[in-house]
């Protein structure tokens, strides 16, 4: 203990003098070695930037549509217990398809909206009428007075190919005029969050987030193949699973919502149950497949058309059902074999147009015309 104290302070004075005189010094003072040149030589790219084909046309993609991408944002009030009515914003993404300033979005964007404001690339802001909506679809027309306005193109949903690349334009947590690229994942049936159905959704892997719903998702040309409207995320933003409406399905019902409001949904006025190998064994159908008719709703599109409902009551499991009906085995040609592929070709029609419903009477097949009716007059 006598000789540590000493020997400590040998340590301390040592670290001091090592500090000031070698440490120190080289903090402030560079070595020898560290020039000051009058003028620094740097390496700089011969001439101007190049872009590759792909880059090419991802530049080009969003040139074309950018001016048409708009910016939603929507008031609604809300209600709370301690403080009573007051307002929350809510911000999607839409797009121009019309020079008499119609924008398509999601319904989601816009519903129970008291105010809906529109902003274009250009910042220039609008107060925008909701026109139309079909809250079975997720889809809302907006419209704005505004000149100079450029459409998009709407291109064609039928044939899309998992691999094929895609572009998504919007405005994500706010940040406008956002473009991000990737390929169709798959083409399937998904259901929103409010319980509603997508037939044909297109999957992708372009990053899609929230303020990206209502924006368009374009193919490799540039024109609008779906309308971005939701995304698969445990933690609400891109996860690299998001879905798109097919943009047939909007320009299905666009004219409806813009001349109407509304959407004229066609009905065959039937109530059916699906039919399999089974229970068509079991009853003695003609066909092991198609849609046994139940009912067919009196002074319906069906019943005009002569279409036959059950007339014997029978049980399937605990449920009464009526028996000996027609049975739908295609419409227009395509197979019937589930109420979602009735729905499917229901979505590509509208009230008033005639389909060629093909059946089985007993053992003998028809082919029936049928005009078909609206939705909300009919079951």
């Amino acid at each position: 203990m006598r000789f540590a104290r000493p020997f400590f302070f040998g340590i301390v004075l040592a670290s001091a003098f090592f500090y000031f005189t070698t440490y120190r010094h080289g903090l402030l003072h560079p070595p020898n070695w560290v020039s000051h040149p009058q003028h620094v030589e740097i390496t700089e790219a011969a001439g101007g930037e190049s872009f590759d084909t792909e880059e090419q046309n991802n530049i080009g993609v969003y040139r074309k549509n950018i001016a048409a991408v708009v910016n939603i944002t929507s008031k609604v009030q809300a209600f709370d217990f301690f403080y009573g009515l007051y307002s929350q914003e809510g911000q999607g993404s839409g797009f121009v398809i019309d020079k008499e300033g119609h924008i398509l979005t999601n319904y989601h964007v816009i519903a129970d909206a008291r105010e809906v404001w529109v902003t274009l690339h250009d910042r220039k802001k609008y107060k925008a009428s909701i026109v139309g909506t079909d809250k079975a679809h997720d889809l809302a027309v907006l419209q704005i007075k505004a000149s100079s306005l450029q459409p998009m193109t709407l291109g064609d949903s039928t044939n899309l190919q998992v691999g094929q690349k895609v572009y998504a334009i919007g405005n994500p947590f706010g940040l406008a005029g956002t473009l991000t690229r990737g390929i169709v994942s798959s083409i399937r049936q998904v259901q929103e969050p409010d319980g509603m159905v997508i037939e044909d959704a297109i999957q992708t892997d372009a990053a899609i987030n929230p303020g990206n719903s209502g924006g368009p998702l374009l193919n490799f040309h540039g024109e609008v193949i779906g309308i971005n409207t939701m995304i698969a995320s445990s933690v609400g933003q891109s996860a690299g699973i998001g879905f798109a409406i097919p943009i047939n399905t909007a320009k299905a019902v666009v004219n409806d919502l813009v001349t109407l409001g509304r959407v004229r949904r066609p009905a065959l006025g039937v109530r059916t149950i699906p039919i399999d190998p089974e229970l068509a064994d079991e009853l003695g159908l003609a066909a092991d497949y198609g849609l046994l008719i139940v009912q067919a709703v009196p002074g319906g599109s069906a019943d005009r058309a002569g279409l036959r409902g059950g007339t014997e009551r029978a049980y399937l499991g605990n449920t009464p059902i009526m028996i000996g009906g027609d049975l739908m085995v295609a419409i227009d040609g395509d197979r019937l074999e589930s109420q979602q592929n009735l729905a499917q070709i229901m979505n590509k029609h509208r009230a008033g147009d005639t389909v060629k419903v093909t059946i089985f009477r007993g053992k003998k097949q028809l082919e029936v015309n049928v005009v078909l009716g609206e939705a909300r007059d009919q079951v």
